[in-house]
């Protein structure tokens, strides 16, 4: 006997109900405070939008976005939080109803936001126990005098993790949040090493690397191109911080990046941006895009050594603001 068909609608795709679209803003805590702004609005060549007790908050010109970077003065280093944007605010409430139905750890349900751009949003914790956002309707950044300098970051470009299980971590992001795989770096000797994670409109959003602890990687800022990300590069080093000689993954699309450490030690970096990929030398394999992630050093300079990410003292507890 056949049965008869189900009267119910078939559930969408997770990408239909959770349309994460990009990496919207990255939060970091530092004991001091002043020396990390002046870095960030100085020799990075971010802008300062904003500022209250104990906080700042900094955008790339050319990024609609409020900000990109929010700085936040706390006893010890951590990474506060990563934001991402939503189409909408019914995208951001149906995210949270279906993460307070499983097997998430929900901070606070949907709100407005407080912050530059307001907004409404909500926090959890991924499976590692950072600080994630969703945010949707913030108000885009009115671009100030600064707009048109072409060796500062034009915007956020993406944001590495470490992670001591990284298909684990790879697989909370694609069924939480609807990130969608676009490619892993590894070889026969290393295994997997790296995954590489987009959002919607295929913009690169998260890279997840090996690691042995919860820890933060790197924030990568897109440049205007090679001229841009050299000018800015020299701009940095003037001002006594050394391009790191390390080299790492970076996201399909990315052709080169300059890797710096900020006051604190975190490590920062220009990119080129969206460029079609050379020939670097280096373990790769292709996600389902079919396109190649590849790690290269892009300044070809002896610099400062990176030292290995310093373990997340954030996981699983909620910046206060």
């Amino acid at each position: 006997m056949t049965p008869a068909p189900d009267p119910r609608p078939a559930a969408p795709p997770l990408r239909a109900r959770c349309p994460v679209t990009h990496l919207r803003h990255v939060g970091l805590a530092v004991p001091d405070l002043g020396r990390q702004v002046d870095f960030y609005a100085g020799a990075w060549g971010l802008t300062v939008v904003a500022e209250d007790s104990g906080i700042a908050f900094l955008a790339a010109e050319g990024s609609p976005e409020s900000f990109v970077v929010r700085l936040r003065r706390a006893p010890e280093r951590r990474l506060d939080l990563l934001s991402f944007g939503a189409a909408d605010t019914a995208a951001v409430d149906a995210l949270a109803a279906r993460m307070l139905t499983c097997d998430v750890q929900v901070i606070g349900r949907p709100g407005p936001l407080r912050t530059p751009g307001g907004g409404h949003g909500f926090r959890f914790f991924d499976v590692d126990g950072r600080t994630v956002e969703v945010s949707a309707d913030v108000a885009p950044r009115r671009r100030g005098p600064g707009e048109g300098r072409d060796a500062v970051p034009v915007s956020l470009s993406h944001l590495a993790v470490e992670s001591p299980d990284i298909d684990r971590t790879r697989a909370w992001y694609e069924r939480h949040l609807g990130l969608v795989p676009a490619g892993t770096l590894g070889s026969a000797r290393t295994g997997e090493v790296a995954h590489f994670l987009e959002a919607d409109r295929r913009r690169p959003a998260l890279t997840v690397t090996r690691g042995p602890r919860t820890a933060l990687h790197h924030v990568s800022f897109a440049m205007r191109g090679p001229d841009a990300s050299a000018r800015g590069s020299g701009r940095v080093a003037r001002a006594g911080f050394r391009p790191t000689d390390a080299s790492g993954p970076l996201p399909a699309g990315v052709r080169a990046a300059v890797r710096f450490l900020d006051p604190h030690g975190n490590t920062v970096e220009y990119t080129e941006g969206p460029a079609p990929l050379t020939g670097a030398p280096g373990p790769q394999t292709r996600g389902p895009s079919g396109r190649a992630a590849t790690a290269v050093r892009g300044d070809g300079a002896a610099g400062a050594r990176e030292p290995h990410p310093a373990p997340d003292r954030g996981c699983f507890i909620a910046p206060p603001v």
